[in-house]
């Protein structure tokens, strides 16, 4: 059995050097040399082992093959054919770069030279190449042990999942585990640190202060940082010439109390002290992986509403939301449905006008959790009023559903759904994209198209995204091309990387989009065009 060895295969070099050249091509993100240089590495070792597969299926299925000179004259103008489509790549790499940076409005450049690049991949290939061996040996090891005693064909098979039952084994239970436990203990470490520059709130209405019954030590540093951050009503009526009202901001940390049903609670009791039932708008903000809340959108909805505002948030994790989803997904999802249940079921019994209006929000996974929190039933003979999700990530269900069913001549990234009453998309075009009256609900997604946390597909392996055929979004690069696998992993490692964008593009969310997206969903009667513009100049990034 000669299948299991590691051999120099040269259709699979080519393969793996044609693979490496599409790695090189934009995709949504930039990256810097050593990231592009870990991705090209993978690119050459996955098209290098499907050159061995397909060379392999060749010879198993007894198609012709050209003769020994023949075939090594071809494979030696294939290889340098394929090594100069690799220099000419490189060559252009540097202006596909800056055209990606240009398009997202990046300040500077991630590449700086090819030399770190080519070593990264060289260095990547070969760890990888060396495991493949190292896979290929004990396979080879473990059948000629069991060759005495079973069949060939069983004793391989056999061989086979044995040896990959250990691989896997070290690299989920043992590295996998260590890694996430080194995870945990560094974001909880970073959860319990108190911010210098962060006091305690004085003010009685305030949660974690004195009179509160949130403790300030329980909320952990994301909710520190909601409770203490904002505008407060002073500066909304300096703007506005109006009377504004002192924003509430009601947040439960993870510590607060001992089980999601105690927190739920507790996030219950204090809205009710502070009479935020009271205010004309209730917001419930499902966090993301850290706990983190984007003050960016909590600001904007804090001025457009006057400061007549309540949200609440419950923290399920200390950790970021790739490692929140990977370790524990359901207690997210638990946590935002046992909030709300418990939020709405007070809600309903309020006098009808009487009571605020209730909208739900959240980012990235956070609007994952939101849009799991409620079901139809839950709701149906008296609903919310409607809800901003922004950055959904791609296996969320309404935006999904929604998305498939957009009005045939409108976009993947910005589609349009029905007549517009009911729900709308959004992104960094003001266009309101319906002349159509609201009805009472109103659902707005704010994504970008240049975010791969939403517009990410596992079927891209082999299918080209309809987001790249036609009009593109205008975050997304002329020179984004698509190719089997290669861009698969381009965007994998894109939304590894999708935070590491300028606000107004990738998956960090700008104030000026928050600002137009509330204004969609919450109609503040009010406020004129011309205030909604100043307003985006007075609150834009960096001010």
């Amino acid at each position: 059995m000669q299948i299991m060895k590691i051999r120099l295969s040269q259709f699979g070099i080519c393969l793996g050097l044609l693979a490496i050249a599409a790695s090189l091509t934009p995709s949504m993100i930039p990256r810097s040399d050593m990231l592009q240089g870990v991705l090209s590495g993978f690119s050459f070792v996955i098209g290098y082992f499907c050159g061995v597969a397909i060379g392999s299926a060749w010879r198993f299925m007894g198609l012709p093959t050209p003769g020994n000179f023949s075939k090594i004259h071809l494979s030696n103008v294939a290889i340098i054919f394929s090594c100069g489509f690799v220099s000419l790549s490189l060559w252009f790499y540097q202006e596909w770069h800056k055209s990606l940076v240009k398009t997202l409005g990046i300040a500077r450049s991630l590449h700086n030279n090819n030399l770190l690049l080519v070593s990264y991949a060289l260095l990547i290939t070969v760890i990888l190449l060396l495991l493949a061996k190292l896979f290929g040996t004990l396979c080879m090891v473990m059948y000629g042990r069991l060759r005495g005693i079973l069949p060939f064909r069983i004793a391989f098979t056999v061989a086979l999942i044995l040896v990959s039952f250990v691989f896997w084994s070290i690299g989920n239970g043992i590295l996998l585990d260590l890694a996430l436990k080194t995870f945990d203990s560094s974001y909880r470490k970073y959860d319990e640190l108190f911010e210098s520059g962060i006091k305690q709130p004085t003010e009685e209405n305030k949660t974690g202060s004195k009179e509160s019954l949130i403790s300030w030590e329980s909320l952990g540093r994301a909710g520190r940082e909601v409770v203490a951050s904002g505008p407060r009503g002073a500066d909304i009526s300096n703007f506005t010439q109006r009377f504004a009202k002192e924003p509430i901001r009601v947040y439960v940390g993870r510590n607060s109390a001992d089980t999601i049903e105690e927190r739920a609670k507790l996030a219950l009791a204090e809205l009710k002290r502070v009479e935020a039932f009271n205010r004309k708008i209730l917001v419930i903000a499902t966090p993301t992986g850290t706990g983190w809340i984007d003050p960016a959108s909590q600001s904007a909805l804090e001025y457009l509403s006057e400061g007549d505002v309540a949200t609440v948030s419950l923290q399920y994790s200390h950790l970021p939301s790739w490692l929140a989803l990977l370790t524990d997904a359901e207690y997210g999802v638990e946590s935002a449905r046992v909030l709300f249940h418990e939020i709405y079921s007070h809600w309903r019994n309020l006098p009808k006008q009487q009571r605020p209006k209730l909208y739900l929000h959240g980012l990235s996974l956070g609007a994952l959790h939101s849009d799991l929190s409620v079901t139809l039933l839950d709701i149906i003979d008296d609903p919310y009023h409607g809800a901003l999700w922004s950055g959904p990530p791609f296996p969320s269900k309404t935006w999904n559903n929604i998305t498939s069913l957009r009005n045939a001549d409108s976009p993947e990234w910005l589609p349009r759904f029905r007549d517009g009453s009911t729900v709308r998309f959004i992104n960094q075009s003001p266009d309101r994209q319906s002349n159509s009256a609201w009805g009472s609900f109103r659902m707005v997604f704010l994504q970008y198209a240049s975010d791969p946390i939403v517009f990410f597909k596992a079927r891209y392996l082999f299918r080209e995204p309809t987001w790249l055929q036609g009009d593109r979004g205008p975050d997304v690069s002329p020179h984004f091309r698509w190719f089997p696998v290669v861009t698969f992993l381009q965007l994998l490692f894109d939304v590894m990387t999708a935070t590491s964008t300028p606000a107004g593009v990738g998956h960090v969310y700008s104030i000026r989009d928050y600002i137009e997206a509330w204004s969609l969903v919450v109609q503040p009667a009010d406020w004129t065009r011309e205030e909604i513009g100043r307003l985006k100049e007075l609150l834009k990034e960096g001010n």
